[in-house]
């Protein structure tokens, strides 16, 4: 950067000098994570900490360390356009059984899963379940099992694994798609299967008091998405993944599209984010000028779109408006594309906002989705407009947050407090 521009001296560099010169290191193909990483840090320490520049210390380096990530064949925007690229989760044995041992049952089950367009988390998750059965009954073909088999793993998860009983209930959904779309033979009557007991948990809320104390400690593009997040009611999936298009200021409300269920819905757009969103879409307009200047592909598409519209990914309205800070290599084409920022890089940025503003609640991206539905309802919100706005597909999913407006003062009076009254003076 600095050879770039040798008669500028170091304390006449700025912010907008140190971006354009990160959004150029973005755009090098062949620079490693590791290698950009380094540079964001030596930068950080000459300006932000060695020549204390005033907007060294507000420059936001966290942005550009932890937001890009390439897109590997594992990446569940990609995954499936390579047949068997789905890895398990991290707690699972990476052998892949199904796969290895009964390839022609592994294709027929990619199938299944892939034809209804189930979530690639629920095609990760199922395959998990399925070649752990597979391990504990290692003498078993799949055809030979039945409904013995199945309760002998189930209580085995219960007894000897002390799992949670939510978990049990997703290896036996799994095990119920394998046997009845998979090999074709729906289970029957599994009879009394040691079951754990289930907890019933309420939902983590914050108070208004609160969510100004969270929003106040982040900033930037992250605080406009944490917002979003509150006043639309999006999953962090969801946020990340809105395109220009998405957005409809004429009307107040943006379009979640293929969200979970693969449904679309229509959500409110909060009028107190329009001006922000409006400035954002500016600066990802210039950023878009220029990728495509610099000769990158444009946006991910999903193959059949990419199909139907060959030059819809070099559109500005198909591009994401929340955008990783560096292009990625397309594991299938090896053309590089700007995908959207990972969700990871915005959970964190909540955690660490909630310990920074001093919220003992436990604070995750979805107490945001939470904390809508409940004041929605606290508000005098119908529970069947509440649950159209978060994409239930059953109303006593909703109900939850009923159960949150019973609790505590807002219900009843605490009989301590009865008692204090009487016994003052």
């Amino acid at each position: 950067m600095i050879a770039a521009k040798p008669d500028l001296r170091l304390r006449q560099y700025s912010a907008d000098d140190m971006s354009r010169w990160l959004e150029h290191l973005a755009r090098e193909p062949f620079l490693s994570d590791w290698r950009r990483r380094q540079a964001v840090d030596a930068f950080r320490l000459l300006f932000g900490h060695l020549l204390r520049l005033p907007w060294g210390a507000d420059f936001d380096w966290d942005h550009w360390l932890a937001d890009g990530r390439q897109l590997e064949l594992k990446h569940p925007t990609v995954a499936r356009t390579f047949e068997g690229a789905v890895d398990l989760p991290a707690n699972v044995s990476t052998s892949n059984v199904l796969a290895e041992r009964h390839p022609d049952l592994y294709r027929r089950f990619l199938a299944a899963v892939r034809i209804p367009n189930y979530s690639i988390n629920t095609e990760r998750s199922y395959l998990g379940w399925i070649n752990r059965f597979l391990r504990h009954h290692r003498t078993r073909l799949p055809n030979d099992c039945s409904e013995p088999e199945v309760a002998a793993f189930l209580e085995h998860l219960a007894v000897r694994r002390k799992v949670a009983s939510a978990t049990q209930a997703q290896a036996l959904n799994a095990l119920v798609f394998f046997f009845a779309r998979v090999i074709e033979r729906p289970l029957g009557e599994l009879g009394p299967v040691k079951r754990p007991n289930k907890p019933r948990h309420i939902p983590t809320v914050l108070s208004p008091n609160e969510l100004r104390r969270l929003f106040g400690a982040l900033d930037g593009r992250k605080g406009m998405m944490a917002r979003l997040m509150y006043g639309s009611g999006l999953r962090v999936m969801e946020c990340v993944r809105l395109r220009v298009q998405d957005l409809d200021f004429d009307y107040r409300q943006l379009t979640v599209r293929a969200g979970k269920g693969n449904k679309d819905r229509a959500v409110p757009l909060p009028d107190s984010l329009i001006e922000s969103l409006q400035r954002q879409l500016a600066w990802r307009r210039r950023l878009h000028d220029d990728d495509l200047a610099a000769g990158v592909a444009g946006v991910f598409m999903p193959e059949a779109l990419a199909r139907k519209y060959p030059n819809a990914e070099r559109e500005f309205r198909w591009q994401y408006v929340f955008p990783s800070s560096q292009v990625s290599k397309d594991p299938r084409s090896g053309a590089l594309r700007r995908h959207h920022l990972h969700q990871s890089v915005l959970q964190k940025a909540i955690r660490d906002a909630a310990n920074r503003a001093g919220i003992s609640k436990r604070v995750t991206s979805h107490t945001l989705r939470h904390s809508f539905a409940t004041h929605l309802l606290a508000s005098g919100a119908d529970i069947r407009t509440v649950q159209d706005l978060l994409g239930h597909a059953d109303v006593s999913t909703t109900m939850i947050y009923t159960h949150v407006l019973g609790k505590g003062g807002s219900a009843a009076r605490s009989p301590l407090d009865a008692l204090a009254s009487v016994m003052a003076p």
